[in-house]
């Protein structure tokens, strides 16, 4: 099989890629993304250990402690890789500039929901199996602060689950949904006579962006296939994700690159595929909480 040169994707259609992943993506809308080197980059975690301390005069000052936590966050990669017709490489600059922004809006949806459902659950998002890639190096995994889901009332899920990221003196800057548990607060009403709606802005599968002054998303890649209903916590300094600036564009002219059984040359096909180098690391699985869907007995 013979590769044609990998070009990269101009900067304004990766600024436009991660601008879209931005919007489908709960994790990159309610946190923090910077790039990553493609050898990784180390975080530290500084706490503090104690609080100030009063020094009177010509009083004795103690230690206070500090505790250093380093993470390496290291890119690992994803790809994804489409059959179009051969007229691509004939066509006209401006007809190849349009699939190519077809090809990035399409990839850009698929590395949103990837990312998440890698994030979230550890799973390869095409065979949705756990990746050993991944390894524990995901929320399933490293949260373990959970709470049991209880149909007809799911505020007070939220609420237990705001008391156990708080006890661990963990704040919450933002919360993503399953739109089966915003469908649950969306139907809770007043117990009066006046039967009103507690969660008005959720109605009728809306996702409002905010509620009660929290930042949160609705997207079915919270559950993942799996028992998680929300996820709450501090998405705004406790995690981070990232990725290389470089996106390589492959423009494949033989061969059969995808393993289909079709040769490419056989059926006047050529094969766009793009590669990301994503990374993220959890810094204080303390500040997280999962409202999960209770064990069977």
């Amino acid at each position: 099989m013979t590769l044609s040169k990998g070009n990269l994707f101009e900067p304004q259609l990766v600024s436009d890629l991660i601008t879209k992943v931005e919007g489908k993506s709960s994790l990159a809308l309610l946190s923090k993304q910077a790039p990553i080197p493609f050898n990784g980059q180390k975080e530290f975690t500084f706490t503090m250990d104690s609080d100030i301390d009063i020094v009177a005069e010509n009083g004795k000052k103690s230690h206070g402690g500090v505790s250093l936590a380093p993470m390496t966050i290291v890119p690992i990669k994803v790809e994804y890789g489409a059959r179009v017709s051969d007229e691509f490489m004939y066509a006209a600059d401006e007809e190849k500039i349009d699939i190519l922004k077809s090809f990035n809006d399409g990839y850009a949806k698929k590395l949103a929901r990837g990312l998440d459902l890698m994030v979230f659950h550890g799973i390869n998002p095409r065979t949705k199996e756990a990746s050993t890639v991944i390894g524990d190096n995901n929320f399933d995994k490293k949260v373990t602060q959970t709470v049991d889901f209880t149909k007809g009332n799911p505020d007070t899920n939220i609420e237990t689950g705001v008391s156990l990221i708080q006890g661990a003196e963990g704040s919450i800057s933002g919360m993503a949904m399953d739109p089966a548990f915003s469908a649950e607060l969306a139907q809770m009403r007043t117990a009066d006579d006046n039967n009103v709606r507690l969660f008005p802005e959720l109605a009728w599968g809306a996702n409002p962006g905010s509620i009660n002054g929290l930042q949160t998303d609705i997207n079915n890649t919270v559950s993942g296939g799996t028992d998680d209903l929300a996820i709450l916590g501090d998405f705004a300094n406790s995690f981070k994700w990232g990725y290389t600036k470089q996106i390589p564009l492959e423009v494949i002219r033989y061969g059969d690159p995808d393993n289909s059984g079709n040769d490419l040359k056989g059926y006047n096909q050529v094969y766009l595929r793009s590669e990301t180098y994503l990374g993220w690391g959890i810094m204080d699985a303390n500040s997280f909480a999962r409202i999960v869907k209770p064990a069977e007995a």
